[in-house]
């Protein structure tokens, strides 16, 4: 073991977790550690729902994302989020799809196979999601999920080639799962802007994976069922002591899935999203118990945020 640990080092790993548990010395651009992301926020009358309460709340949020893939959106629908967006300054990130498990694949519906869904099954599959992305991108969006490593060098390549804006971020979805330091380098390595980590890592594992990159980290500080159902309230203060910058993720415990969603779920959606801000709010005001780390403000440097009128 000493051979294996003694050669990642030598190619700018860490040999393991770590016993002892580092500060992050590593920030956002404007020198804050935390950001708030409030997910699953399916549509514009879910980012109202979720920008009335946060201010009812006084509870910052700094980006929403959704999952059920921009193409799942009306132009009117993309275009009144981007407004609402740009208006409150916060980032909007839309998961590309469509991936294997929106398609007729066998091997995403199988417990063997599960890993699958999330990728770009077949070429034309890895067009339809890059497709998906310049829409969003022509409706003045800055920010997508991506959850297959093919699709992520392809956009990549897009937004240097200029096919894509320059200044288009990828968030890498925690459906990619992320639980070691070497992957999340390669992944930031290929064009990531942000690394979303799996929901089960202990505090160790998460800090060796910060000492390996530089992206921010979206971590959940409580994931849906459908990711482990964990709620690490009191794990956010040292989370982002050992691994700034950290988008502080609030899924909901008890809730139903809502992807695909769609006006046939628009009620539940709502009340989802209020409840994911006033969980971000109890984790502040545990924080604030423990001393409250910088936390950005609203349209802060290094946000995506939309841009109104965009077109093309």
């Amino acid at each position: 073991m000493d051979e294996t640990r003694s050669f990642l080092e030598s190619i700018g790993l860490p040999p393991g977790d770590p016993s002892s548990l580092p500060d992050s010395a590593k920030r956002f651009p404007d020198g804050a550690a935390l950001r708030i992301e409030i997910p699953s926020t399916e549509g514009p009358r879910a980012l109202e729902a979720v920008l009335d309460e946060a201010e009812r709340r006084e509870v910052p949020v700094h980006r929403v994302s959704q999952g059920s893939g921009g193409f799942l959106l009306s132009d009117d629908e993309l275009n009144e989020m981007v407004r609402l967006a740009a208006e409150a300054q916060v980032e909007v990130s839309l998961f590309a799809q469509p991936t294997a498990a929106w398609l007729p694949s066998a091997s995403a519906r199988t417990e063997g196979g599960g890993a699958v869904g999330g990728t770009s099954y077949g070429q034309d599959g890895l067009a339809y999601a890059l497709e998906d992305i310049r829409r969003s991108a022509s409706h003045g969006i800055r920010s997508v999920l991506i959850t297959d490593v093919g699709l992520l060098a392809a956009f990549d390549a897009a937004r240097k080639d200029g096919l894509l804006p320059s200044d288009m971020q990828a968030k890498m979805s925690v459906a990619f799962p992320i639980a070691n330091p070497s992957t999340a380098r390669v992944l930031e390595g290929l064009g990531a802007n942000t690394l979303n980590l799996v929901t089960d890592l202990s505090l160790a594992q998460i800090s060796a994976i910060r000492t390996a990159v530089d992206a921010p980290i979206d971590f959940y500080i409580e994931s849906p069922d459908n990711l482990g159902g964990f709620v690490r309230l009191y794990e956010l203060a040292e989370l982002i002591r050992v691994a700034a910058p950290v988008y502080a993720k609030f899924g909901l415990r008890n809730a139903p899935n809502l992807y695909p969603s769609g006006t046939h779920l628009e009620a539940t959606a709502i009340a989802l999203s209020r409840e994911r801000v006033r969980r971000a709010q109890l984790a502040i005001e545990m924080l604030e118990r423990s001393g409250l780390p910088e936390i950005s403000k609203p349209g802060a440097a290094g946000l995506a945020i939309p841009v109104d009128g965009a077109s093309g």
